[in-house]
């Protein structure tokens, strides 16, 4: 990698002026600064943000790498409570905060490690990172201290730390829900198939169906991707052929797709359909009827992800994994049918 002193002299600028262009200053004219930038990126110059701390053998800062905000759905509000929760927690704390938002449809635009290498980052919080990113492999498997949302890593160095609810028992929970309620042809709107929170949530599924002496293939399920118009046009199809008696979502934004097709349909919620969601996001309350869905406290999963963070890195590794309790919120997007499966039994 090239040198300040390298890009200054192909620039014909001074070190000073390669140092004020990459910090803004005013006083750099636009013109210079562009030619400056353009033979860093010739040189494959990049500057040390926190150059001047590298002496420090301390390294004071926490790093963020979130995927989820800069997401397309403004209804989904988790990854800003998971800031929230994080800041509120560094905020308290002898740490600074650097955050690195990223796409998560381009998310190998930049090395994760590289980032946190640059600004002299001693532990990172990862939210929404996909397993088979290779810039997240890359990262977990170095010297720095992660802690990983919603997934299980499977990392042996000690320095891994994970935080989320037990997706597996909230997903039995609101099938429970359902099936107490005599329903039994249910569609799960699942989510992203690869992804670790799906898997778990259809573990809880098939445990309260086989309680029952069922198994998955007593219900249909549909992959949506956490995708509010992908469960719009799934559930809107699933109408034309069948009539089930609800849809297990497995977030609330795909429940706001399914109780759409289920209104185009001229259908009612729930007298004819029943629909749960999971997150209990903010709009949930608020939908008609108010939904059914499993809270999860997102404040408070990334106030514990930054404080399992920092106890990993001062060497207080009482756990490495914390869960974060969940529970069921009941509102009004259920019918109980009563007495249905007595019915369908005796004949």
């Amino acid at each position: 990698m090239a040198t300040i002193k390298e890009v200054a002299k192909k620039a014909n600028v001074s070190v000073s002026v390669v140092s004020k262009a990459f910090n803004n200053y005013k006083d750099v004219k636009e013109e210079t600064r562009q030619r400056i930038f353009a033979v860093a990126q010739e040189l494959n110059y990049t500057p040390n943000i926190n150059a001047k701390n590298l002496s420090s053998k301390k390294q004071m800062t926490i790093g963020l790498i979130s995927s989820g905000v800069l997401n397309d759905n403004e209804k989904d509000n988790n990854a800003f409570d998971i800031f929230k929760g994080v800041y509120q927690a560094i905020s308290e704390s002898r740490f600074d905060l650097s955050i690195y938002l990223i796409d998560s449809k381009k998310q190998k635009q930049q090395s994760y490690v590289q980032y946190c290498r640059e600004r002299n980052i001693g532990g990172a919080i990862l939210q929404g990172i996909r397993t088979d990113d290779q810039y997240y492999k890359e990262l977990i498997d170095t010297s720095l201290p992660c802690v990983v949302l919603d997934i299980m890593s499977t990392a042996e160095n000690g320095l891994i730390g994970t935080v989320s609810i037990d997706n597996a028992q909230a997903g039995k929970e609101i099938a429970d829900y359902l099936l107490e309620r005599n329903h039994r042809e249910i569609v799960v709107i699942a989510g992203t198939e690869e992804t670790y929170v799906n898997k778990e949530r259809m573990k809880g599924v098939e445990r309260a169906l086989a309680c029952r002496g069922l198994d998955l293939g007593a219900v249909t399920v549909l992959n949506a991707d956490f995708s509010e118009e992908k469960a719009y046009v799934l559930a809107k199809n699933e109408l034309e052929h069948n009539e089930p008696t609800a849809f297990l979502c497995f977030s609330d934004l795909m429940a706001i797709g399914v109780m759409k097709a289920v209104n185009e349909k001229g259908l009612r919620i729930p007298d004819d359909i029943s629909i749960t969601g999971f997150d209990d996001l903010i709009f949930s309350r608020y939908t008609y009827p108010a939904l059914t869905t499993i809270h999860q406290d997102f404040v408070e999963i990334g106030r514990s992800a930054a404080q399992l963070l920092q106890d990993i890195k001062d060497g207080k590794k009482k756990q490495q994994h914390v869960w974060i309790e969940h529970r069921l919120i009941e509102r009004e997007s259920v019918k109980n049918l009563v007495g249905l499966i007595a019915e369908t039994e005796r004949t």
